[in-house]
C-alpha cells in the first residue's frame, strides 16, 4: 500500500509540475506530461517498473477514442467520406508502401516489412487532437484534414489487427545488439494473458476478431437503453458514471480476449451510441477520467523510453525515427497540395501527421503475441514510435515559426464545402432565427438547403440530424451550388446586417421572380432591406415584444380576445407606418435630421394611437355584458404613444 501511494504522489507531483511549466513556455501539455515520464523515469530514476501502469495508462486512450465515438454518428461519417476515403487512405496506403518498401530494403520479409508499415504508417491521435485543441487550430482547414486522416486510422485499425495474424512468418531476421541486422528466431515468447484466440489458426483468429467487433455493435445498439432504463429507476448519480465506466471496461475487456485494442472496441462502441438518447450523460460521466488518464498515459511513454537499448543504438533509433517521419510528411505535402491544402495549413497537416502513434504500440504488442515480429525488433519500434511522439510537440512549435515567418496574418479560414445538394428553399443563416424557420419547414414536408458561415453551428446541426453546409452565403458561388437560379423561396437569416444587405440585393437583381423573406435587426435595417428588394421583412424581436405586450394587456384585465384584436391592429398599422416611412428614409441621413421622416412619423404616432382607441371601443361593444372593463381612458394608458420609435424593434 505505502508502495502504491508513493507511486502515484510521484506521478501526480511530476504532472503537476512539469505540464504548466510546458504551457506556459509554449510548449503544449503533451510535452509536458512526455518530459515529466523522463525525468521520473529513466534521469531519476523515481520510478522502475512502468509496464503494469502503462496497461492502466492505456485506458485512457480507450475513454479518449470511446468519447470520439461519440461525437460521430454512421451519418455524419457518410457525409465525411469523401475525406475519410481521399485524404485519410490515401495517408494510410501511400504510407505503409513506403514504409514497407524501406523495410524490405533493409533485408526484412515482405509480411514483416509489411506489418512494420502498418505500425508506422498511423499517427497519433492522442497527441494530435490534443495539441490542435488546446491550441485552437481544429476548426483550420488543416485542422479538420487532420482530424479526417485521424478519423480514417482509427477505424482502419479494425483490418490490420485483421490482417497481422496472417503475417506470421518463420526465421525473420533481426537487430542485433550493436544495431545490426541479423537472422533468427522469435527470441523471447510474448506472454500470454487469458484469450480466446491462443491456438487458434491465423484464419480462426481473423474470425474471432470480426465476430468480437459485430458483438460491440450488435450489444450497443441493442442492449445499450435497456441497461439505462434498469440504471435510471435507482435515480442515483453515480449509477450512471457505473454503468459509463461498465460499458467502456466490459468491452475492453472483451477486446483483450480476442487480442484486439482496447480502444479500437472503445471507439466502436461510441460510434454505435453515438445516436442513443444518453449520449451526453456517457460525456458527461467519462470527461474526468479520459483527462487524467491520458496524462498518465504521456508520462508512462516517457517514462518506459529504454535508454539503455537507446543509448547502444542511438543513431540507429534516431536515424529511422527520422527516416520514418520524413517519409511521412513527404507523403503528407503531396497528399495535402493534391486536396488544395495550401499555406498554414498545409504545414500543420504536414507536420501534424508525420510521427508514429499509440495504436503502434498496440500493434506491436499484437504482432509479438502473434509472432509477427521478433523481441528485438518490437523494442526498436517502440523507441522509433516513442521518440517519434516525443519529437512532435516539437513540430508544431516549428509549424508556429514557419506560420509567423508566411506572414499571413489573422486566423486561417476554413474551406467551404462542397454543395451537392439542391432543394425549392435556401436558408442562408441558421442561428436561433432561421433554425427554427428551418425546423418548422421542414416538419411542413419541403425541402431545404441551410448555408452558415459559422462552422459550429453547422457541426452542431449535424450532430442533431440536420443537414448543412458550411460556407459564406453571400458568395455567389454557393449560392448558384445551392441552386439560387431554381429555387423558389430564400430566406435570409445571416447575422451581419450588412452582409443579409448585400445577399438580399444579389438575389433581387439574379432573380427577379424570387420570393426573399428576410430578418431584420432594427427599423432602419428593414428599410435598408426593403431597398434591397426583399418581399417579407421580420424584424428579430418585434413579433416577439407583440406577445409579450399581448400577455401584459391580458394581465391587465383584457379579454384574450380584446388582447388579441389590440396586438392585431398594432401590428397592421406600424406595418402600413413602415411602407410609408420607407419611401422618406435617405440612406446614411440620421433620421433625427430627417424632416419630413421625422414630421411622418408624428403623425403616424398619433393616428395608430388613435386607431387602437377605435379599436378598443369596438371590441368593448362586442364584449359588452361579458364582464365589467375600464373606459378607452385607461387603455390610452396601457399603449402610450402608438407605435415604435425608428431604430426599435
Amino acid at each position: 500500500m505505502d508502495d502504491i501511494l508513493l507511486q502515484a504522489t510521484i506521478y501526480l507531483a511530476a504532472m503537476v509540475i512539469a505540464v504548466p511549466l510546458s504551457v506556459r513556455f509554449g510548449m503544449g501539455s503533451v510535452l509536458g506530461y512526455l518530459l515529466a515520464g523522463i525525468l521520473i523515469g529513466p534521469v531519476l530514476g523515481l520510478v522502475a517498473d512502468t509496464e503494469d501502469l502503462q496497461h492502466f495508462a492505456e485506458f485512457g486512450v480507450v475513454l479518449m477514442l470511446f468519447l470520439i465515438g461519440l461525437e460521430l454518428d454512421p451519418r455524419g461519417l457518410w457525409e465525411m467520406r469523401q475525406k475519410l476515403l481521399g485524404l485519410g487512405g490515401a495517408q494510410i496506403v501511400l504510407s505503409t508502401i513506403a514504409l514497407a518498401a524501406g523495410a524490405m530494403v533493409l533485408g526484412f520479409a515482405w509480411q514483416t516489412a509489411l506489418a512494420i508499415g502498418l505500425v508506422l504508417a498511423l499517427s497519433s491521435t492522442a497527441i494530435v487532437l490534443q495539441t490542435l485543441n488546446e491550441k485552437g487550430l481544429m476548426q483550420t482547414n488543416g485542422g479538420r484534414s487532420a482530424f479526417s486522416v485521424l478519423l480514417t486510422q482509427d477505424i482502419a485499425v479494425i483490418p490490420m489487427l485483421a490482417l497481422l495474424p496472417l503475417l506470421a512468418v518463420e526465421g525473420m531476421i533481426s537487430f542485433a545488439e550493436d544495431g545490426s541486422i541479423q537472422r533468427g528466431g522469435h527470441g523471447e515468447e510474448a506472454h500470454h494473458s487469458l484469450s480466446l484466440v491462443d491456438g487458434l489458426p491465423a484464419w480462426g483468429v481473423t474470425l474471432v476478431t470480426l465476430l468480437a467487433v459485430a458483438a460491440v455493435i450488435f450489444a450497443g445498439y441493442y442492449l445499450s437503453r435497456p441497461l439505462f432504463r434498469f440504471v435510471h429507476m435507482a435515480r442515483l448519480r453515480e449509477m450512471y458514471t457505473a454503468v459509463a465506466l461498465v460499458i467502456v471496461v466490459g468491452i475492453a475487456f472483451l477486446m483483450i480476449l480476442v487480442g484486439l485494442s482496447p480502444a479500437l472496441g472503445a471507439f466502436v462502441a461510441g460510434v454505435v451510441l453515438a445516436n442513443s438518447e444518453f449520449r451526453h450523460e456517457l460525456e458527461a460521466n467519462i470527461e474526468p477520467f479520459k483527462g487524467l488518464l491520458l496524462g498518465l498515459f504521456f508520462i508512462t511513454v516517457g517514462a518506459g523510453i529504454n535508454f539503455f537499448v537507446l543509448w547502444a543504438n542511438l543513431f540507429v533509433v534516431i536515424g529511422l525515427t527520422l527516416a520514418v517521419m520524413i517519409v511521412k510528411g513527404l507523403i503528407l505535402f503531396g497528399i495535402g497540395l493534391a486536396f488544395r491544402l495550401r499555406g498554414r495549413n498545409l504545414w500543420l497537416f504536414t507536420l501534424g501527421l508525420a510521427q508514429a502513434g499509440e495504436f503502434g504500440f498496440v500493434l506491436i504488442s499484437f504482432s509479438l503475441q502473434q509472432s509477427v515480429l521478433t523481441t528485438r525488433i518490437g523494442e526498436m519500434l517502440l523507441l522509433v514510435v516513442a521518440l517519434s511522439m516525443l519529437l512532435t510537440p516539437l513540430f508544431f512549435i516549428l509549424y508556429e515559426f514557419l506560420s509567423r515567418r508566411m506572414g499571413e496574418g489573422g486566423e486561417d479560414t476554413p474551406e467551404p464545402d462542397t454543395i451537392d445538394q439542391q432543394a425549392p428553399i435556401i436558408i442562408a443563416g441558421i442561428g436561433r432565427f432561421g433554425q427554427v424557420v428551418n425546423r418548422m419547414v421542414q416538419a411542413s414536408g419541403f425541402k431545404t438547403v441551410v448555408l452558415d458561415a459559422d462552422l459550429s453551428m453547422i457541426q452542431l446541426m449535424r450532430q442533431f440530424g440536420y443537414r448543412g453546409f458550411f460556407g459564406d452565403p453571400t458568395r455567389p458561388e454557393l449560392l448558384h451550388a445551392a441552386g439560387i437560379d431554381e429555387a423558389k423561396v430564400l430566406v435570409v437569416a445571416v447575422d451581419d446586417r450588412q452582409d443579409a444587405v448585400r445577399l438580399v440585393d444579389y438575389a433581387r437583381r439574379r432573380r427577379p421572380d424570387l420570393a426573399i423573406t428576410a430578418r431584420a435587426n432594427d427599423r432602419l435595417h428593414v428599410y435598408e432591406l426593403f431597398n434591397a428588394g426583399a418581399d417579407h421583412i421580420v424584424r428579430e424581436m418585434f413579433d416577439s415584444s407583440l406577445r409579450a405586450g399581448r400577455y401584459v394587456l391580458e394581465d391587465m384585465g383584457l379579454t384574450d380576445y380584446e388582447a388579441h384584436e389590440l396586438e392585431t391592429a398594432f401590428y397592421r398599422h406600424d406595418r402600413h407606418n413602415l411602407r410609408e416611412l420607407a419611401e422618406l428614409w435617405v440612406p446614411g441621413v440620421p433620421v433625427n435630421r430627417n424632416a419630413a421622416y421625422m414630421e411622418r412619423a408624428r403623425e403616424l404616432d398619433s393616428n395608430l394611437e388613435a386607431a387602437l382607441v377605435s379599436q378598443a371601443d369596438e371590441g368593448e361593444a362586442e364584449e359588452k355584458g361579458r364582464r365589467p372593463r375600464g373606459d378607452a381612458g385607461a387603455l390610452r394608458g396601457v399603449v402610450p404613444g402608438g407605435g415604435q420609435r425608428p431604430g426599435d424593434g
